[in-house]
């Protein structure tokens, strides 16, 4: 296991489209998951502990969110060859288990990722209305083990900051985890 930080904040940078099958049976464009208010892009997996400490938070955090216009969507980068925690398979059966009301895509060419320039897992992207990126940073202060239940929650607040003034803080510290196992 390799240990990131999600690089810096680029504001403004431009949301990049995509088209992804989700665990839901359909594929899935950029459009098609954008909020009336804003998108959260999470590039996540199955088997990472910093990802496994935090699924819960992020199934609440998603629907919180979405009750403010702000949607969600899920991508996994994974080699699922050489990790088959991730296959397709056990994506559909975690989010059948989690409940997510969010869709939960494979980026099986790994070229989202790339695009994204999404390093580790989970990393966050936060989007305005007008798909211009406004956050990238962590979930909460959870790392390997979840943060005390009482801690900032640092995602939804920008989320919901974006979906209030299109713009997100100027303050974010980065996401921590494992690296996208490249193929």
């Amino acid at each position: 296991m390799v240990l990131l930080t999600s690089d810096e904040c680029n504001f403004d940078l431009e949301a990049t489209d995509f088209n992804l099958p989700g665990v839901d049976g359909r594929n899935w464009s950029l459009q098609q998951c954008m909020g009336r208010n804003g998108l959260l892009i999470m590039f996540i997996c199955n088997h990472c502990p910093y990802v496994k400490a935090v699924q819960e938070r992020i199934v609440r955090d998603a629907l919180e969110l979405k009750q403010l216009g702000i949607e969600s969507v899920a991508i996994l980068s994974n080699d699922t060859t050489n990790y088959p925690e991730d296959s397709f398979y056990n994506m559909r059966l975690l989010a059948e288990r989690l409940k997510f009301s969010f869709p939960y895509l494979l980026d099986e060419s790994q070229a989202v990722a790339k695009n994204y320039d999404a390093v580790c897992t989970p990393d966050f992207f936060g989007y305005n209305k007008d798909y211009k990126l406004q956050y990238r940073g962590r979930l909460d202060a959870s790392r390997k083990e979840t943060a005390p239940e009482d801690s900032n929650r640092d995602l939804f607040e920008a989320m919901k900051l974006i979906g209030e003034t299109n713009h997100g803080p100027q303050y974010q510290v980065p996401s921590i985890g494992c690296s996208i196992k490249w193929k």
